[in-house]
Formats: C-alpha cells, structure tokens, sequence
C-alpha cells in the first residue's frame, strides 16, 4: 500500500488518530496527573512552611499567590490538553462510521436517477454483518444483500476505492441482461416505462423506467443509442462463468460472491466488465440521502430515504 492510498483511508487516519490521543489520554489520567500532582503537593508544601516560618517572624505572609500556584503546577501541557479534548470526539466519530453508519458523497452519474452527483448519503454498516474496521473483516453475522439492495463496497480491481451499486444477482443466481431487459433465473424482471429522463448538463434524453427487482421498484435509465452488448469486459476473477454475445450476456453468480450494476444501465462500469463482488469487500447498505449541496437548496425534495 501506498503512502498516497493510507492518506486516502480515511477509516487508518481516524484509528491512528483514536490510539494515538487515546494512548495520551490513558498515560495522562494515571501516571502523568498524578506526577503533576506529587510535584504541586511538594511545591505547595515549601510555601506553606516558608509562610509559616515568616509569620512565626512576626512578618505577615502574602497568601494570595497559593491559588495561582497550584494552578499553574497542576496544569496540563498543551500537548496533552489538547490530545484529552479531541479523544473522546475522534474515538466517537471512528465508533460511529465503523460500526453504525458511515456518509459518502455520490462522485459519477452511475446510479441516476436514484441518486445524483453530489448526493450526501448515510451507509448502513451492520446491515450484512459486523466487520472490524480497517481490515473489513466480519465478525458477527446479520445479514446479507438482497437482490434490489444499493450497496457499498470495495472495488474489486483497487481496494482503496469505494464503489456504489445495485445488487441484481446473489450467490447462485444466473442473471441475463439482453437487449437491455433484466433476467434472474430464467424470469424475465418487470419493467414500467416511464416518461423520458432529460439530462440537464448533456441536454439529451433517456429512457426512464420503473423495474421491479426482488419487490424493489425503482428507477433506471436506459439510453437508446447505446449498444447491447458489453464493450471489452475485463479478465475477472470467476470470468469462465460469464458469456457475452451482442445482445449482452450471462453470468453464473459464485458462492459468496454479487453481482451489481448501476441503475443508468448504459452509463456504468460495474460487474458487466469488472466482474463480481466478493463477500469481503462489502462496506454497508445506502438508505438515506441527507443533502445535495449542488442542489441545495432548491431540491430539499430528495432528502429522505430510497429504494
């Protein structure tokens, strides 16, 4: 790994930042507090008795500096103030998107129109299972993707990179895409044609349709001038399992393995070309959109949850 991919994991950055102010923390609260505190009793001990001994001089001792002090001996070097402060914020915020939920920022239109650029959303993280941080490995079982379901995940080809898209095939599944209609296990997916999808940056239009997939109805796009077929898919893992025609292919589904496409068919690099997503790589399940600052705020509409 890169030192350009461990600043770009920003799930590493938070857990060195947790250990490292936690480490400070812990060494604060029970071995360095209490050196502050040996050293302020001795301290404070010489000046009660060079006081003592004054007023047994018949000199009156000024006591108002004792506070100041004590103060000044007990208090904690910036160093260490600083590290106890942010501890308890940083180790929250790792705990949360490790383990509850974690955002992400929608970057390409591969899943408009359920979700466009610059889409804010909230990632389930226990949705399919426990996983430790860093590592992403699973270590209480939940759940697993269904077929319908918008996932995050790794990208099977860079593992720094995290990808978003529709589950349509689960282990077992034969799924057939031809001329662009959806087939899982030999039963073709319903589809409702909708009113044309206009692109407002391209200006030009799409087909918009409802498809139902696993009783999951939402929305996809499909854009007639493009080709059926897939356009040199890659040599994956598992690839033997997959046929391609110029109609557009099918593929056998492995043991613990997904098959994900993005729901503006004709514009998405996924499993038609990179090939399947293995359980490991799994981040979560995408159910909330919670801003868009592009749109903001204009498009409050699209807050809310999605299919």
């Amino acid at each position: 790994m890169t030192l350009q991919d461990l600043l770009g994991n920003f799930s590493l950055i938070l857990f060195v930042l947790t250990m490292g102010t936690g480490v400070v923390w812990v060494l604060d609260v029970f071995y360095l507090a209490k050196k502050r505190r040996a050293r302020a009793d001795a301290v404070l001990a010489e000046f009660d008795a060079r006081n003592a001994k004054l007023a047994g001089e018949g000199i009156k001792p000024d006591n108002n500096g004792r506070a100041a002090l004590q103060a000044s001996l007990m208090r904690q070097p910036t160093w260490i103030e600083y590290s106890g402060s942010f501890f308890p914020v940083i180790a929250l915020v790792f705990g949360l998107r490790s383990f509850l939920y974690e955002p992400f920022k929608i970057p390409s239109t591969s899943m408009v129109p359920t979700l466009q650029v610059g889409d804010l959303i909230l990632v389930n993280k226990y949705t399919y299972g426990i996983r430790l941080p860093i590592i992403n490995k699973k270590i209480i079982e939940v759940g697993h993707p269904q077929r319908g379901d918008v996932m995050v995940f790794k990208y099977p080809e860079n593992m720094t990179l995290d990808y978003i898209k529709r589950v349509v095939g689960v282990p077992g599944d034969t799924v057939t895409y031809r001329n662009k209609r959806l087939i899982v296990n030999g039963k073709q997916v319903s589809y409702k044609p909708l009113p044309d999808y206009l692109d407002e940056e391209t200006l030009s239009y799409s087909k918009l349709l409802t498809e139902n997939l696993n009783g999951v109805a939402h929305q996809i796009l499909n854009n007639p001038r493009a080709p059926s077929y897939v356009s040199n898919p890659h040599d994956f893992p598992n690839r033997d399992l997959c046929t391609y025609d110029a109609e557009g292919f099918t593929c056998k589904v492995p043991a613990g393995q997904y098959f994900m496409m993005g729901d503006n068919r004709d514009n998405s690099l996924d499993s038609r070309y990179w090939g399947f997503v293995p359980d490991k790589n799994i981040v979560g399940k995408a159910f909330f959109i919670w801003l868009n600052l592009n749109s903001f705020p204009n498009n409050l509409g699209r807050i809310g949850s999605f299919q």
